[in-house]
C-alpha cells in the first residue's frame, strides 16, 4: 500500500541533479590527482584543485541532507539517499587525504604504477558519473547500471594487484637503505588503493538501490 501511495505522489527530483553534480566533482578531483602524480610543479596545483573539489562536494552533500529533511516524498528511501551521497563524498574525501599525505611528505616524484592507479581512478570516476546519471530512470536502466557497477568492481580488483606489485617493487628498491622512502611510498600506494575502494563502495550502494527498485 505504501509503495502504491508513493507512486501516485509527486517526487522531489532535485536529488538527481545533486547526485550528478557531486559525481562530477569526483571526475574533476580524479583528473587533478592524475595530473598531480606527474610530479614536479604539477603537485601544488593538483593538490589545490583537489581541495577545491572536496569543498564543492561538501556543499552539495549538505544540500542533499537538507533536502532529505525537507522533502515529503523522496525518489528513493531516505536511508539510501544518505548512504549514496555519503559514499560519493567518501571518494572525494579520500582523494583529499591522498593529496594531504603527498603534501605532508613533500613528495614530488612518483612511481609509474602510481600513475597507472591514477588512470584507473579517473576511469572509476567516469563510470560513476554514468551510473549516477541513470538513477532517475533506474528501472529502465537497471541492466546498464549493473554492468557499470560490475566494471567498477573489476577496476578495484586491478587496483589491488597494482598495489601489491607496486609495494613489492618499492620494497625491493629500498630494502638495502632508504627505509623512509619505502614508508612514504607505501603510504601513497595505500591512499590510492583506498580511493578505488571508495568507488567500489559507491558501486555497491548503487547496486543496492537497483535491487530495491527493480
Amino acid at each position: 500500500m505504501l509503495r502504491w501511495f508513493q507512486a501516485l505522489m509527486p517526487k522531489e527530483d532535485r536529488f538527481f541533479g545533486l547526485f550528478d553534480r557531486h559525481a562530477l566533482t569526483l571526475v574533476a578531483g580524479a583528473e587533478a590527482l592524475r595530473d598531480l602524480l606527474q610530479g614536479g610543479d604539477a603537485v601544488a596545483d593538483g593538490c589545490r584543485r583537489i581541495f577545491e573539489q572536496e569543498a564543492a562536494a561538501d556543499d552539495i552533500t549538505r544540500d542533499v541532507m537538507l533536502a532529505v529533511r525537507r522533502s515529503f516524498i523522496t525518489p528513493f528511501d531516505r536511508g539510501d539517499i544518505k548512504e549514496l551521497i555519503a559514499s560519493l563524498d567518501d571518494a572525494i574525501d579520500q582523494m583529499q587525504k591522498t593529496a594531504k599525505a603527498i603534501t605532508l611528505f613533500e613528495v614530488t616524484t612518483f612511481e609509474p604504477p602510481m600513475l597507472e592507479m591514477a588512470d584507473i581512478i579517473v576511469r572509476a570516476a567516469e563510470l560513476t558519473v554514468e551510473a549516477v546519471g541513470m538513477l532517475s530512470s533506474v528501472r529502465d536502466n537497471n541492466t546498464r547500471i549493473n554492468a557499470v557497477a560490475e566494471e567498477i568492481t573489476r577496476i578495484e580488483d586491478r587496483a589491488d594487484h597494482m598495489y601489491d606489485a607496486g609495494v613489492k617493487a618499492l620494497f625491493l628498491a629500498h630494502r638495502t637503505g632508504d627505509a623512509m622512502g619505502f614508508i612514504v611510498g607505501a603510504e601513497i600506494y595505500d591512499h590510492l588503493e583506498k580511493v578505488v575502494d571508495r568507488f567500489e563502495d559507491v558501486a555497491n550502494r548503487i547496486s543496492g538501490i537497483v535491487i530495491e527498485h527493480v
